[in-house]
């Protein structure tokens, strides 16, 4: 058994793609990410697309995703849907169920040409035109916090940014991870803990940030207050795994 969705404007092109994803995705050897989930690049009708190939859940979790809550596949597909230009734009999605419970799961999306993530800028001193990327950054945060988006998982990998001349597109991944609610400063505060960035770069977002959205002169302190206390986290159980830690 299987059930899918395919957006209406690929429709016609790219039905036989998603029921058959299994086979297209075996087949393609263009892994760009493997981890818990497998990304790959795969060209259909003269489209690039990503294709994301979700882990078998355990038994518990196949049977949460069977019949109490929507697969990762779907609520990748629905939030793209509904966060709109924020992410890549969606293709399908498609689940396989064995016994009624579901086994292998796979989002389509196209292509986003990105030149980096944020990740560089947040790492390489030398990296060219850090201040402009960063308020940039801090200016597409403002527009998606704005529309109500938080992404649980705002972290470096999951930002794509593309250069067009002078300008910087920016692209928001892995988004079956979403809520959707009127964010308070705190929440808006809370949304960068995850980029494990210095102190001094989450200034110039902060204040970036702050020159379009009406907040108390303590919304640079929340920030730096919520990315520390996760590195604090993070670094603490690292300690415990014998990991070494990051500042």
């Amino acid at each position: 058994m299987k059930k899918y969705k395919i957006n209406p404007d690929y429709e016609t092109t790219f039905k036989d793609f998603t029921l058959n994803i299994k086979n297209y995705f075996y087949n393609n050897a263009n892994t760009i990410h493997k981890a818990r989930n497998e990304l790959k690049i795969i060209s259909h009708n003269a489209l690039e697309t990503v294709v994301k190939s979700f882990r078998v859940p355990n038994i518990f979790n196949q049977i949460v995703y069977s019949f109490f809550r929507e697969s990762k596949a779907k609520k990748s597909y629905d939030y793209s849907l509904k966060i709109g230009h924020f992410a890549p734009k969606p293709i399908s999605y498609i689940e396989f169920y064995h016994f009624f419970l579901l086994k292998e799961s796979y989002f389509i999306s196209e292509k986003f040409d990105y030149d980096f993530t944020i990740r560089e800028p947040l790492l390489d001193d030398t990296f060219e035109d850090k201040e402009a990327i960063f308020k940039a950054f801090a200016r597409f945060s403002l527009e998606l916090h704005n529309s109500n988006i938080f992404h649980n998982d705002y972290s470096p990998g999951n930002i794509l940014i593309k250069k067009e001349n002078s300008t910087y597109i920016f692209k928001i991944v892995d988004v079956n991870r979403m809520k959707f609610f009127e964010l308070s400063q705190r929440d808006r505060a809370k949304n960068f803990s995850k980029l494990w960035a210095s102190d001094a770069i989450l200034r110039v977002i902060a204040e970036e940030y702050a020159k379009d959205y009406q907040c108390d002169a303590d919304f640079t302190n929340q920030v730096l207050m919520f990315s520390n206390k996760n590195k604090k986290i993070k670094n603490f159980k690292k300690r415990l795994k014998g990991k070494p830690v990051n500042d």
